[in-house]
């Protein structure tokens, strides 16, 4: 896919239903937005028409269309928006709003009406940039937090009559896959083996992958429930007075992480012994601590996206936020209110990802989900990653 598709260019830059698990259709769906009639219901009780009306093969024009990717996660939602130009894709309109929508979900098993409220919100954004940019191609995900809410398929119901954008509740190994197809082509050149990993709200990602080949072959991949938001709910968001209460409380993050990894950091030790072993991490943690590591004073995409830094570096800085005060972490460029409170977690989740794959440095990527489905929707392919 590297040969299709390489990095794109932002022109604005300066389950089917089935219990608690949701929709897990793992196909793209081809979209077109229009906007919701505003006539009144059904009376037959049918849901309100969708703004996503599906498009016949034969009905598509020309690649100069709009395409859009969706990603509603456990902390964030997220839109892009791109036209094909060429070998690339160019970014017309984004959107990205921190919902919090998995808050409270690992102590009560459902999405809180505050948290739903607050997604519906950002969707109601999202559903009228669509239709103002009348895109042809669409798909909308949802991941972590949806998957595991006892609620998640009525929410995702609820969404689609508030909103006509219709959701598809992805597994997670398809959510590995979007990830891996987004930000792959940013892997340090090299012959060794790679990991590539995405550190979400609600679940982390690990894919090791085949090197030497222009579309990544998937050799092994793991899912565990920690996020930055799944993790700091469950160790408790009181960090304690002292440091040495942080430090205690990052220990038990680190532990938490470590055992949750411990049966793929088994099947993968062997290669993680080889030379020239390399490293890639897409997240908002490995973003924001490159961002500290560049020492911007505010965040650029440009200097962060494709960034290679030493992995020393991302544990200095790890060590450093995991005992600091929550008051001054919130001081720091390219954290404050947002993610004072989560970066912690996401550090936890890095150092341990360190420790299986102990590469010298780290590849850091601004792009993901959101770039994988585009691309998938732009070469029109159902399944853009080979497995073994």
């Amino acid at each position: 896919m590297a040969g299709l598709f390489p990095p794109d260019t932002n022109k604005n830059s300066g389950r089917k239903t089935g219990g608690k698990r949701g929709r897990s259709s793992g196909k793209v769906a081809d979209f077109r937005y229009k906007r919701p009639s505003q006539s009144t219901p059904p009376s037959n009780g049918a849901a309100p028409k969708s703004v996503a009306q599906v498009i016949p093969q034969g009905d598509r024009s020309t690649r100069r269309q709009a395409y859009a990717a969706l990603d509603l996660g456990t902390n964030n939602c997220r839109l892009l928006i791109a036209r094909p130009e060429g070998e690339h894709f160019t970014v017309i309109d984004a959107f990205s709003r921190v919902v919090r929508l998995g808050e409270g979900l690992a102590a009560s098993g459902r999405l809180s009406d505050e948290a739903m409220d607050r997604a519906l919100g950002a969707l109601q954004v999202c559903a009228e940039k669509l239709r103002r940019r009348n895109v042809f191609l669409a798909r909308s995900v949802a991941t972590e937090a949806c998957r595991r809410a006892a609620n998640g398929a009525a929410f995702i119901d609820r969404v689609r009559a508030e909103t006509g954008i219709a959701l598809d509740i992805i597994s997670a190994q398809e959510e590995a896959r979007l990830a891996v197809l987004g930000c792959h082509i940013l892997l340090e050149q090299g012959h060794g083996p790679a990991v590539i990993f995405d550190i979400g709200g609600g679940s982390t990602e690990l894919v090791l992958i085949e090197p030497g080949e222009r579309v990544p072959r998937i050799i092994d991949w793991a899912s565990v429930p920690w996020g930055v938001v799944s993790l700091t709910d469950t160790v408790g968001r009181g960090e304690g007075s002292s440091e040495a209460d942080r430090l205690e409380r990052y220990n038990r993050m680190r532990m938490l992480v470590s055992d949750s990894f411990a049966p793929f950091a088994e099947r993968v030790v062997g290669a993680s012994r080889a030379e020239d072993i390399r490293l890639l991490g897409t997240s908002g943690t490995v973003t924001t601590l490159a961002s500290l590591h560049l020492e911007l004073p505010q965040y650029d995409r440009r200097a962060v996206d494709g960034l290679i830094v030493p992995a020393a570096s991302m544990r200095d800085i790890s060590v450093r936020l995991s005992t600091m005060a929550p008051e001054d972490r919130r001081q720091l460029p390219c954290i404050g209110n947002d993610r004072a409170d989560l970066v912690v977690a996401g550090c936890a989740i890095l150092e341990s990802i360190l420790d299986i794959w102990p590469a010298e440095k780290l590849g850091v990527a601004d792009r993901g989900i959101r770039e994988g489905i585009l691309r998938s929707l732009m070469a029109g392919s159902l399944t853009p990653i080979r497995s073994q």
